[in-house]
């Protein structure tokens, strides 16, 4: 009887191949993270060397253990992704630049501090160090000017299948509050709820404005800390005084007393918003903040 060639011995093995992926911790991979598929089976499943990637892919696909799908960058430029059937658009997002973390609405969602189900999905990637520090004086008439402009928004966005995947850069701050989480049989790389509230809080067009920001503070309260939530906006050093706009929404979501006198004394120096071009504004004495009326 003749020996089974390497495309037989393929066939042999697609139950144990087909566990491998189900079991690896990933449903997406690179054609390099497909390369380190082939490689483990090669040396624990007895998959003959001399079988090619290009042979290998062809025989994933055929047998429909995994499918290539395109994405498209930004500049029509596109990449390949190679995802099983678990996948999950947010490891797809994940997976397009390195180093990258899920935040802002992306974030709120994967915490369950809205119930709304985005059709946008946040990565950050964070840049380089730089040495630019935030003890520039503030002037008020600078802080006017600014927010009564357009919040400025990412053009770097990706497509994948009817999902936008908005890839934006942040400031390096290595990482602070961002935590492994586990979903879908994998691990991403998410930003924790302080950090996201953070974040939201400072852009809050990437979370559906402030009316979801500020259910997102409600659907918060008793899971998160106050102090570890102002001690990431320290970390963050944020030039702006956002914590009137943390302390407004604390407020606004009927946190205890003690826990707005918390960002009180911080200091509050300047009038400032609840975000960009506000057509209807309303006032708040006491965190001296714009905010859109119906509030």
């Amino acid at each position: 009887m003749a020996r089974p060639d390497r495309f037989q011995i393929m066939d042999n093995r697609k139950t144990a191949i087909a566990k491998r992926i189900m079991t690896c911790g990933q449903n997406v991979f690179t054609k390099v993270g497909v390369s380190s598929l082939l490689e483990y089976c090669v040396y624990k499943l007895g998959l003959p060397s001399k079988i090619s990637l290009t042979e290998f892919l062809n025989f994933l696909t055929k047998e429909r253990l995994i499918k290539e799908s395109i994405i498209k960058m930004p500049l029509e430029k596109e990449v390949v992704r190679y995802v099983s059937d678990g996948a999950s658009a947010f490891e797809v997002a994940q997976s397009l630049r390195g180093n990258s973390y899920l935040s802002h609405y992306t974030a709120l969602f994967l915490h369950g501090l809205t119930e709304n189900l985005p059709k946008v999905i946040y990565t950050n990637i964070e840049l380089r160090k730089s040495n630019n520090n935030n003890s520039l004086k503030l002037e008020q008439a600078n802080i006017d000017k600014a927010f009564a402009c357009n919040m400025r928004k990412s053009n770097q966005i990706a497509k994948y299948d009817d999902v936008e995947i908005y890839l934006l850069f942040g400031k390096n701050v290595e990482q602070f509050g961002v935590k492994n989480f586990d979903f879908n049989n994998t691990t991403l790389r998410v930003t924790d709820m302080e950090r996201t509230l953070i974040d939201v809080s400072v852009r809050p067009s990437y979370a559906g404005g402030p009316i979801e920001v500020l259910k997102a503070y409600k659907a918060a309260k008793g899971q998160i800390s106050v102090n570890r939530l102002l001690a990431t906006l320290r970390k963050l050093d944020y030039t702006y005084p956002y914590h009137q706009v943390v302390g407004f929404y604390l407020d606004k979501a009927g946190y205890d007393e003690s826990m707005l006198k918390l960002a009180e004394k911080i200091g509050i120096e300047y009038d400032f918003y609840l975000t960009y071009k506000i057509k209807s504004k309303k006032y708040s004495d006491r965190w001296r903040l714009f905010f859109p009326e119906g509030m």
